[in-house]
């Protein structure tokens, strides 16, 4: 069993999907959690309500992850609220599903300034908070499939996962040696409010079945969540800049 006792852990879009059942594995360890979202506050509501069950403290904050003074103003929260930060998970996404010939420039900025650079200023305005907390620190990035296949509808998402995967890796080299992992969770294809969205979704998750190779089970966000879990503790110590691929095999054959 992973203890993460007493740890305080920020999850980015923890109202819904991969980041609720992170937040909710988190408060099973230990951790106590602060749930950030940008539009449902009753769904963040839900997922405190989750943690709390378990008797961890919570916190919910509203912030937009693709601006800069938002992502302050949520560090500040947490200074106020905790004190300290163990574990950043930076999992909040969005673009929309349309052909890259029927991308304009605002959809390019959108993907681009939550899906990347969050992760940069998160980190820029986490690092202070964290490096009050003893032992190593921890900071999750969520991926996709999309950062390295191409698919249907899906290139600026895929691209701003590419390039989420590579600040990473810079983000370990520079933090390396301060107490930080930086490491990425590349999540294959997930059943979520996102993902039903998606353009011939049916169809890419009855292929899912055929490619995964663990039996008849699919791949669910508690999954994704476990790994998120691994790399927030001291069992990853040792994992750095790296992306951790969890997708029942679907992706290392055609």
């Amino acid at each position: 069993m992973i203890d993460l006792k007493d740890k305080v852990a920020l999850v980015t879009g923890a109202s819904r999907g991969i980041g609720r059942a992170t937040a909710i594995r988190f408060a099973e360890a230990g951790a106590h959690v602060v749930v950030n979202y940008v539009t449902s506050r009753t769904a963040a509501e839900q997922t405190a309500e989750e943690v709390a069950a378990r008797g961890r403290d919570v916190a919910i904050v509203k912030a937009d992850v693709s601006e800069q003074d938002d992502i302050e103003s949520m560090m500040e929260f947490v200074d106020q609220t905790f004190g300290r930060l163990d574990i950043l998970v930076s999992n909040a996404a969005t673009g929309g599903f349309r052909p890259l010939l029927a991308t304009t420039a605002r959809n390019f900025e959108a993907a681009m300034n939550t899906n990347v650079r969050a992760l940069l200023f998160l980190t820029q305005a986490a690092v202070p908070l964290m490096e009050r907390s003893e032992g190593r620190k921890k900071i999750i990035g969520i991926s996709s499939h999309g950062s390295h296949m191409a698919l249907p509808m899906y290139g600026v998402i895929g691209g701003s996962k590419a390039a989420l995967e590579s600040i990473a890796r810079h983000l370990a080299l520079e933090l390396g040696d301060r107490d930080f992992n930086v490491n990425i969770v590349q999540a294959g294809l997930v059943e979520t409010d996102s993902t039903r969205r998606l353009p011939g979704s049916d169809q890419m998750f009855a292929a899912r079945r055929t490619k995964q190779m663990v039996g008849e089970r699919d791949l669910e966000p508690t999954d994704v969540a476990d790994a998120v879990l691994f790399l927030s503790s001291s069992l990853s110590d040792l994992v750095q800049g790296q992306t951790l691929i969890v997708d029942g095999g679907a992706a290392v054959h055609v």
